[in-house]
């Protein structure tokens, strides 16, 4: 996906207190950034921002990060903040660093409409893929539970396998979500699209 040059987004970014900077000096401790004791979820790959930052208002007992590596990408999350959000705050940064920024802190994962990389030889890319099972196994603080929404087939299908020979339990899968009996659901820029295209939309819930 070619993405488009976003004048300022890089200095609007460094400038906003929602964009956290210092990593390493959260690193086990990211619950002093929220000042609570609460759960804290992330989204990798959050994208423009629609479903974090819908979920962040629909919960504000959990604290929702929100994960993005592309600043042209990341600033128009930024634009969609009309109003103080206390329990969200996003990161830029590449997931494969991810590990070395959080540890055993984070009760649940989010991957919504990654980038499937459909070549093979690029699917230790894919955020399903074993590489980066185990990547997050140091970020969950206790139960890992890892929930993942795609409207790529391929991907889901890989997803499964990998989930499965990793360990997961599946504990709800969606073939077609808009069809199934399955309420809350907080939509994605990405999901809204495809949906509207006809598209369904995949989702599974998994725990260890």
């Amino acid at each position: 996906m070619r993405l488009k040059f976003v004048p300022g987004a890089h200095e609007a970014i460094e400038a906003s207190e929602m964009v956290l900077k210092d990593l390493e000096t959260y690193r086990g401790n990211f619950k002093s950034v929220f000042k609570n004791e609460f759960p804290i979820h992330i989204e990798i790959g959050m994208g423009k921002g629609s479903f974090i930052i819908e979920m962040a208002k629909r919960n504000p007992n959990i604290n929702f990060i929100g994960i993005e590596k592309y600043d042209s990408v990341l600033i128009r999350a930024l634009e969609k903040i009309e109003e103080d959000i206390p329990n969200l705050r996003f990161i830029r940064m590449d997931a494969t660093s991810i590990d070395q920024i959080f540890y055993k802190e984070i009760d649940v994962i989010y991957l919504n409409f990654s980038d499937p990389w459909p070549k093979t030889k690029h699917a230790h890319r894919r955020l399903s893929s074993p590489i980066f099972l185990k990547r997050y196994d140091t970020l969950f603080k206790d139960k890992k539970e890892i929930i993942m929404k795609t409207d790529n087939r391929k991907l889901f299908e890989y997803s499964l396998i990998s989930f499965n020979e990793y360990g997961y339990h599946f504990e709800e899968i969606s073939l077609d979500l808009y069809n199934d009996d399955i309420g809350d659901n907080v939509a994605t820029e990405y999901e809204t699209k495809f949906h509207n295209l006809g598209f369904p939309i995949y989702k599974i819930k998994i725990s260890k």
